[in-house]
């Protein structure tokens, strides 16, 4: 009985969490490079969302260069040339925009 509990707590081998920690790295490394860039991605793009006003020129996913005629929560109405149209908040690409109006630095 004593030669079981001798083999079973050996030196050699390793524990429980010691086997796990390399997976914990992996997950939190996973976590540093790919989810919170994206976190705050998405948090800057939904506060520059938020301070659109009319006025503002925006571009679109699609390519439309627009102005804000109107603000609804969920939808812009966007003057072109040719019109106006109805697109939605998500819509309008804050890369683009900032690239084709770009916002003068105080």
């Amino acid at each position: 009985m004593l030669s079981i509990l001798l083999q079973a707590s050996a030196p050699g081998q390793s524990g429980g969490l010691g086997q796990f920690l390399p997976l914990m790295l992996i997950m939190v490394v996973f976590f540093f490079f790919m989810i919170w860039p994206q976190m705050r991605k998405q948090k800057k793009a939904k506060a520059y969302l938020a301070e659109l006003k009319k006025g503002d020129h925006v571009v679109t996913t699609g390519g439309f260069h627009a102005k804000i005629a109107q603000i609804t929560d969920t939808h812009f109405i966007l003057d072109l040339e040719e019109g106006k149209i109805k697109a939605e908040k998500a819509a309008v690409s804050m890369e683009m925009t900032m690239t084709a109006y770009p916002k003068p630095k105080a």
